[in-house]
C-alpha cells in the first residue's frame, strides 16, 4: 500500500493567478475598445451589450495585449527530486537537515508531532532517509521504520502532517529436501536452508535424533517452510511448517502448531508432542569424546574409573543448555570436576554439567532454569585434557548412559484443539508427500548416477 503524497500544490495557485492575470489585461483592453466604440456610437442606447465587432487594428491590440499578459506571467518551478540521505555513524537529524540546507525549526516542527516521528531521535548508522524539499522547506520526508512499516511525513497547508504505512506481507510456501553427505550444516545449507533453519530443524528432532552420534550418510530430510514477500521481493524465511527426518530407516514427521494461548510447539501428524521432558544433547554442536563407560580407563590418573556420563568435545565457550525444566541445586567447584551446575528436574531425575569454563551471569542455587536455557560455557577446568564438556544423567539416585536412556515425553496437543490441528495438518503431510516422491526421483534419475545428491523442490 503507498499513498501518493507527490504533488504541485502551488503550480495550479499560479496558474489560476495567469489566468486572472490574462483576463485583468483582457479587460483593460476590451473596456479600451468598448469606450472607443461607445464615443463612436453614442446614439445606440444598448451598445454596451450589443456583440462586439473588432476591426483589424482592434484585433492587433487585442492579440498584442494577450501575448504580453502569456510572457509576463509568473514561470511555474518544477517539483524538486526525491534526496536519499544514508546516515553516518554519529549522525543525528539536525545534522542531515543541515547538511541539506533546511533550517532547525523544520526538524523541531516534525518532532513536536510525536509517535513514530520520535524514532527519527534514534537514527542508526547505514539507515536511510529519503526527502524532498524546495528551497529551504522540507515538503516530504520517507523514514523505513522497520521491514514492513514506513513513516511518511507531508507538509500540507504550512504545517506538518505523519502518517505510518504497513506493507502488506505475502506467505508464500515452499520446500527443501536433501540427503546427508557430510554434514547437517552442509547438506541444508546445499538444499537450500539457511543456518538457522537447520538449527530449527535439529531442535524439533533433538528429542529423538541425537545429532552428535545418530547422524549417518544416507540419512534424508524434507522441510515445508514459509518465505515472506513484500512487493514482490523475498524479505526472508519464514517458519517451518512441517519437517520429515530419516535417520537410519526410521521416519520422524512435525507439523507446526500454534496453540489457542499462542504457544508454537511441534507435534506428530497425529497430535503427540515431540517435545520431551529432556532434550538429549546440552550442546547445539559438539562431538562424544569420551563415551559412557563404567570400566574406563581415567585419561589423567592412568587408573581404572568408572566414567559415569559423557564427554561432549566442543570449543572453549561453546555455550551449554539445560537439557529440561529444572532448578538449580549446585554452583561451584567439585573436584576433579572443576566448575559443575547441578540440575534438579522435579523429584527423579537430576543432570550434572562439568568442566565449565565459566558459569551464566547471575546463575545462582534454587533459581529455575528453562529447557534450552544457557547455563555456562563449555571450558577445561579441573581434571582435564582438552576443552569439554562432561554431563550426567541421574535417575532416582543413579547414573544412566544419558544416550540411551528412554526420556519421558511431554503432553499430547489439547482434545479440544486436536480435530483443527489433525484437518489443518493434512495439507502439511501432503507436501512432505510430494517432497519425498521428488526426492526419490531425483535419487534414482540415471543423470545422477543414483547418488544422493541434495535436491531442492521448487516452491
Amino acid at each position: 500500500m503507498k499513498f501518493d503524497y507527490s504533488s504541485a500544490e502551488q503550480a495550479p495557485r499560479r496558474s489560476a493567478h495567469r489566468i486572472v492575470l490574462i483576463t485583468a489585461l483582457c479587460g483593460v483592453g476590451v473596456a479600451a475598445l468598448m469606450s472607443r466604440e461607445t464615443s463612436a456610437n453614442r446614439h445606440v442606447p444598448d451598445s454596451a451589450t450589443a456583440p462586439m465587432v473588432l476591426d483589424a487594428d482592434n484585433a492587433a491590440q487585442y492579440d498584442e495585449s494577450i501575448q504580453s499578459a502569456l510572457a509576463d506571467s509568473i514561470a511555474v518551478p518544477q517539483a524538486s527530486e526525491w534526496i536519499t540521505v544514508s546516515v553516518k555513524s554519529g549522525e543525528s537529524l539536525s545534522n542531515i537537515f543541515d547538511s541539506q540546507g533546511l533550517p532547525p525549526d523544520e526538524w523541531m516542527a516534525l518532532l513536536k508531532l510525536g509517535g513514530d516521528t520520535l524514532e527519527l531521535k534514534r537514527l542508526k548508522a547505514g539507515e536511510e532517509i529519503k526527502i524532498r524539499k524546495e528551497g529551504d522547506q522540507l515538503q516530504e520526508l520517507s523514514y523505513a521504520l522497520d521491514e514492513l512499516r514506513t513513516l511518511n511525513v507531508r507538509r500540507v497547508d504550512d504545517q506538518f502532517e505523519a502518517v505510518t504505512l504497513t506493507a502488506e506481507v505475502e506467505h508464500r510456501q515452499a520446500r527443501a529436501t536433501g540427503t546427508i553427505t557430510s554434514s547437517l550444516f552442509n547438506d541444508g545449507n546445499k538444499a537450500g536452508l539457511t543456518d538457522r533453519m537447520v538449527m530449527e530443524m535439529a531442535e524439533i528432532f533433538g528429542y529423538d535424533v541425537d545429532f552428535a552420534l545418530d547422524l549417518r550418510q544416507g540419512d534424508r530430510f524434507a522441510v515445508v517452510y514459509e518465505e515472506l514477500y513484500k512487493n514482490g521481493k523475498r524479505m526472508r524465511f519464514g517458519d517451518i511448517l512441517a519437517a520429515e527426518f530419516v535417520n537410519q530407516g526410521k521416519t520422524y514427521r512435525a507439523v507446526r502448531n500454534v496453540g489457542a494461548d499462542g504457544r508454537v510447539a511441534y507435534y506428530t501428524p497425529e497430535g503427540q508432542s515431540l517435545r520431551k521432558a529432556f532434550i538429549r544433547t546440552p550442546l547445539d554442536v559438539c562431538r562424544i569424546s569420551s563415551p559412557f563407560d563404567l570400566h574406563r580407563r581415567h585419561p589423567i590418573l592412568n587408573t581404572i574409573r568408572a566414567h559415569k556420563g559423557v564427554d561432549y568435545a566442543a570449543a572453549s565457550g561453546t555455550p551449554i543448555k539445560a537439557v529440561g525444566d529444572a532448578k538449580v541445586s549446585f554452583v561451584g567447584l567439585k573436584n576433579g570436576f572443576g566448575r559443575v551446575v547441578v540440575l534438579q528436574h522435579g523429584s527423579q531425575y537430576e543432570t550434572l554439567y562439568a568442566h565449565m569454563s565459566a558459569f551464566r551471569s547471575g546463575l545462582s542455587v534454587g533459581q529455575r532454569v528453562a529447557q534450552g536455557q544457557v547455563i555456562g560455557y563449555v571450558g577445561m577446568s579441573g581434571l582435564a585434557t582438552a576443552p569439554h564438556l562432561h554431563f550426567e544423567f541421574h535417575i532416582g539416585g543413579n547414573v544412566v548412559n544419558p544416550v540411551t536412556v528412554a526420556m519421558p515425553r511431554a503432553n499430547p496437543i489439547s482434545g479440544s484443539e486436536l480435530a483443527k490441528f489433525k484437518l489443518s495438518s493434512k495439507a502439511m503431510v501432503a507436501a512432505l508427500d510430494q517432497a519425498d516422491a521428488r526426492q526419490q526421483n531425483a535419487m534414482a534419475t540415471p543423470a545422477l548416477g543414483g547418488s544422493a545428491a541434495p535436491v531442492t523442490a521448487a516452491p
